[in-house]
């Protein structure tokens, strides 16, 4: 099979190491896995290919770039003539696979004109995010590339149930909407890895992944770390990503006297650093606060799991769903960090525990969470000639 993998937003470098960028690399290496042909259409790149992916056909779509940003937005619509003529020029294709854009529709129009099936990847409600966080002049008109874009493709592919519920808000029919969270390829993690972060004996190490936002919580990770401290300075946190708010995380790290030389931030790493320094933690944490809208299916959740580290998660969206409490890990209320050191000593009290839940996670991921999971269902839609219904693998095998 024949696959066009598209990628048109700017936010997304699909050689980077965001995890948007990992995403993107993981789903065309598991096409590659199960036989799919894929080529790699995308506004950026921001890096040489991994080595495993060199062989992969590229071809590279106009960017908006800099500028004013109704400008911007207009380049972007434009540059669906782009994509549509590179769909035309390297066909036929059996299928095309797209991450949804805010201002893209070629893609699943030209799927919808040459009768082939096109599959749209939903990861999150672009145009309120565009709206709240970036910018958005033309909120109509993103809203109709939308509609469009749901239109023309056979089939939508959410990354989470409050994804699907926000495209079924839509005033179109979109009955063909399946839920299929993210994966992880538990072979980046094998059993028995050496820690690239070893801490010092009778220290414990509590560890976070993932970019810097405000969305991800870290701040009630560190005020936990210092509720700690205060009782035992035995803790220490490893803060493992880069992001916006990395210098003021630094900054108040450095400030407060209890985590002043306790908490390390790595920054931007590689994907290939990252079973290391997972080894190096003794639990790992996704803090999430108290959002309104959680829509994420969070990758760290998935790696932390595969290399079988006790996870402390908040008890929120997908989250929910995925972690079974006291079973594959340990749920604790978002946005609370008095709430958040209950679960961290409790792991820090019981090696028995950390153990137990490190390996009932792991046995979860290799279970129902792989990228091999995820490819076999995106083949099984792009196979079908008519709507089918795929499970989720929202804990299912």
């Amino acid at each position: 099979m024949r696959i066009a993998f598209v990628c048109t937003d700017p936010g997304v470098p699909v050689f980077g190491r965001k995890g948007c960028s990992i995403h993107v690399q993981e789903v065309v290496r598991a096409l590659r896995r199960r036989g799919a042909e894929v080529e790699l259409l995308a506004t950026r790149f921001d890096a040489d290919p991994p080595t495993d992916l060199g062989d992969l056909p590229v071809h590279r779509l106009p960017n908006a770039g800099k500028g004013e940003l109704a400008a911007r937005e207009q380049q972007s619509v434009m540059a669906n003539d782009a994509l549509r003529d590179l769909l035309r020029r390297h066909g036929p294709w059996d299928a095309i696979y797209e991450r949804y854009s805010l201002w893209s529709f070629a893609g699943m129009e030209h799927a919808a004109e040459a009768g082939i099936p096109g599959l749209l990847e939903v990861n999150a409600p672009l145009i309120e995010e565009q709206a709240e966080h970036r910018g958005l002049c033309d909120r109509a008109g993103a809203v109709r590339v939308a509609q469009r874009a749901f239109a023309a493709a056979t089939a939508l592919l959410a990354v989470s149930h409050e994804v699907a519920s926000y495209l079924n808000g839509f005033p179109l029919d979109l009955r063909n909407v399946h839920v299929i969270p993210n994966g992880v390829d538990p072979a980046r993690f094998p059993a028995g890895l050496r820690p690239s972060r070893p801490a010092a004996p009778g220290v414990f190490t509590v560890g976070f992944v993932g970019t810097l936002k405000p969305w991800h919580g870290v701040g009630v990770l560190l005020e936990a770390l210092g509720r700690l401290r205060s009782e035992d300075t035995a803790y220490r946190g490893l803060i493992v990503g880069d992001g916006p708010q990395r210098a003021a995380l630094d900054e108040r790290a450095d400030r407060d006297g209890l985590l002043r030389g306790a908490v390390e931030f790595t920054g931007a790493v590689s994907a290939e650093q990252v079973p290391g320094l997972l080894a190096s933690m003794d639990v790992a944490v996704a803090p999430y606060p108290d959002l309104r809208r959680f829509y994420f299916s969070p990758l760290k959740i998935y790696e932390y799991m595969a290399a079988g580290r006790p996870v402390v998660a908040s008890r929120i969206g997908q989250l929910e769903t995925v972690i079974e409490d006291g079973v594959n890990g340990l749920l604790c209320d978002p946005g609370d960090a008095a709430a958040l050191c209950v679960p961290i000593e409790r792991l820090r009290r019981s090696r028995e525990l950390r153990s137990k839940l490190g390996q009932a996670g792991r046995a979860c991921v290799l279970r129902a969470h792989t990228w091999e999971t995820v490819a076999r269902q995106i083949l099984a839609l792009a196979a079908s000639p008519a709507p089918v219904t795929v499970r989720t693998t929202q804990g299912d095998e």
